[in-house]
């Protein structure tokens, strides 16, 4: 259950630390005033969008076209190891990828409760860009400066994060591009776009 100084925080614009099943996270809801305030937290160029996270791809149709070859990819593979780009249902924000916009359906039931009581939050990593983030979102949110009301504690397993997909439907059908390897290996990207299961 979020305390009513955390609800009150993040609706109010605020950047809130959370923990995800890789590394820990920054949320803020998706609109102008609180991505100025994540983008000047994190020292990061406005010309480098940040992904949103969400509950499930059902969730994520509200704002982006999602392939049914995407869906079954995703419930193939352990949830929160992808990071799908998509095509916008309407442009966003240029800061969430404009006509093109990454999300990532969380598994941290922390990650999780967010969502449900905001709808699409954020999912940037919770660090000053180049940094490298902690082990864990209170040492993250304290890193950041930020109040104790605006992280939620959790552990992370650490290491990589999620693997990034570029996702194109053309006249060929839907085509895939590892972006960034992550927690999910290329290889099996791969193999399972040739011959899914």
């Amino acid at each position: 259950m979020l305390s009513k100084q955390t609800v009150d925080h993040m609706n109010g614009g605020g950047v809130i630390a959370y923990p995800t099943s890789t590394l820990p996270g920054l949320a803020c809801l998706p609109n102008a005033a609180a991505l100025d305030r994540l983008f000047e937290l994190k020292q990061r160029p406005a010309d480098k969008p940040v992904s949103l996270g969400v509950l499930s791809l059902e969730q994520a149709e509200t704002l982006v076209h999602v392939p049914d070859k995407v869906r079954q990819m995703e419930a193939a593979f352990p949830k929160g190891g992808f990071t799908f780009i998509l095509d916008a249902v309407e442009p966003l924000d240029p800061r969430l990828g404009g006509a093109r916009v990454a999300v990532r359906c969380l598994a941290h039931p922390t990650a999780r409760q967010l969502v449900e009581t905001f709808g699409p939050i954020t999912a940037t990593s919770a660090n000053e860009s180049g940094e490298t983030p902690a082990d864990t979102a209170e040492d993250s949110g304290a890193d950041l400066g930020l109040p104790s009301h605006a992280i939620l504690p959790g552990h992370c397993p650490g290491g990589m994060g999620s693997t990034i997909l570029n996702v194109v439907q053309n006249e060929q059908g839907v085509e895939v591009t590892v972006m960034r390897e992550g927690i999910i290996p290329s290889r099996s990207v791969v193999q399972w776009w040739k011959n899914p299961t």
